[in-house]
């Protein structure tokens, strides 16, 4: 019906979100030129959804339709390539174009895919290294770059964990000490960053 009201007034509707019931209208949505924004597998979880199909993906991919996949869930939108990978089972997606439902289709849908979305020469680089194939749910980030600043590195997490660890046991030892009159209640030692914004400093 809405895709009826813009076609009379004369204006195109961009995207459907969480169009879990998309392959229903799949064909309209092609004709009227909307895109799609789904979740992967999500089905029958509440009454909106009843009819939704883990095939959705691929169905609106399969009618021409610009297709992405989201997440609302903070924690899933932290592997959306394992989420593409599922556009693969379901439907038999291509590896290539399934990655495209969580790169360049949102980036599409949200008029930015000429700044992210893809690797080209004049684009922000905002980008994963992974140490396999980036639909494996074996794969791990490497390196992550956003505007070209990385921002992850595993070699440089593995450091920071040990010193998280050894900075753990210093405040162990030193609680035990100070429950024991031997010694300061322990403190934690800050690693400060100031910036231009910066309003105050540590000892405020």
């Amino acid at each position: 019906m809405l895709m009826h009201v813009a076609d009379s007034m004369g204006f195109t509707i961009n995207t459907f979100t969480h169009i879990l019931e998309g392959y229903k209208v799949a064909d309209k949505m092609a004709q009227h030129g909307a895109g799609g924004s789904s979740f992967s597998d999500w089905w029958a979880y509440k009454f909106e959804v009843k009819d939704a199909i883990p095939y959705n993906g691929a169905v609106l991919h399969g009618q021409g339709i610009v297709t992405a996949f989201n997440s609302d869930d903070a924690e899933m939108a932290r592997r959306l390539n394992q989420e593409a990978a599922k556009a693969v089972k379901y439907g038999g997606v291509s590896e290539e174009e399934a990655l495209k439902f969580v790169t360049l289709n949102p980036a599409k849908l949200l008029r930015i895919d000429h700044r992210v979305g893809s690797i080209a020469v004049g684009k922000d680089a905002d980008i994963v290294l992974w140490d396999d194939h980036p639909l494996s749910i074996y794969a791990r980030a490497e390196q992550t770059y956003v505007d070209g600043t990385k921002y992850y590195d595993i070699d440089g997490d593995k450091a920071k964990r040990e010193w998280m660890r050894s900075e753990r046991a210093r405040l162990v030892q030193a609680m035990k000490l100070a429950s024991k009159g031997g010694g300061t209640p322990p403190s934690e030692r800050m690693h400060f960053h100031y910036h231009c914004d910066t309003l105050s400093d540590e000892n405020r």
